[in-house]
């Protein structure tokens, strides 16, 4: 495959990252599976955009406090997601990599979208905490505000308040961002481009329409066969 690393922090995945955070061991992982939660269920299909046939899968690990991320969750991501997800291409899947030591609100902020996962409204929930980040980011308790984007998300204060009260995502978070930590995950956002590599830092369109392009062209492109040596049968 070639591809430009000009201003790109590409490198082999040879350590097999998503093994490494235990993704293919959660059940139906990477694949689809029923919306219903149930206890331990990591709510991978809740959070993932895209076909499970694309050719490409992507796992982001992103931090909803971090200004990075935010740049590419507005100006980068609904390019991709109109070019390569809704076109069957990608398949991206998001997962939590709160950075406590300097984002002390992150925590909370992935707690409050995963409880929103167990509503299927993670996606309107991931939108709005970036939308007002600036918002609800410098807060001493963001909880108040995390319940107004619950009401501009559509969903029933009642129903999410006591998975915030009683912290039932947060192992799953944790667990998450532990796993990414033992993994070599430094930095987010980071991108995890299944079988090419790793992606660091808020690239711009560009540089992923470059990559991506590259690599569904790979993958889709039969391989012609050979030319057929002498005495070979028709």
């Amino acid at each position: 495959m070639a591809v430009s690393r000009t201003s790109v922090t590409l490198t082999a995945c040879a350590v097999g990252l998503a093994t490494l955070l235990g993704w293919q061991a959660w059940p139906g992982a990477p694949g689809a599976r029923a919306a219903t939660y149930r206890q331990g269920d990591p709510l991978i299909t809740q959070r993932t955009r895209g076909s499970a046939s694309a050719p490409i899968t992507i796992y982001e690990l992103s931090d909803f406090q971090c200004p990075f991320c935010r740049r590419q969750a507005v100006e980068t991501f609904p390019a991709i997601e109109r070019e390569f997800i809704a076109t069957g291409k990608v398949r991206w899947i998001f997962l939590n990599f709160p950075l406590t030591q300097i984002h002390p609100n992150a925590l909370p902020a992935s707690e409050f979208a995963m409880c929103a996962a167990r509503l299927d409204k993670f996606w309107p929930v991931h939108d709005l905490l970036f939308t007002y980040q600036g918002k609800w980011a410098p807060l001493k308790d963001p909880v108040p505000f995390l319940l107004s984007l619950a009401d501009s998300a559509g969903i029933a204060r009642d129903d999410i308040l006591p998975c915030l009260q009683n912290g039932e995502m947060r192992a799953l978070v944790q667990a998450e961002a532990e796993g990414a930590a033992k993994s070599g995950v430094e930095s987010t956002p980071t991108v995890y481009v299944e079988g090419a590599g790793l992606l660091r830092g808020a690239m711009p369109f560009a540089v992923y329409k470059q990559v991506l392009d590259s690599l569904y062209l790979d993958r889709t492109t039969p391989v012609e066969a050979g030319p057929r040596g002498p005495g070979s049968r028709p």
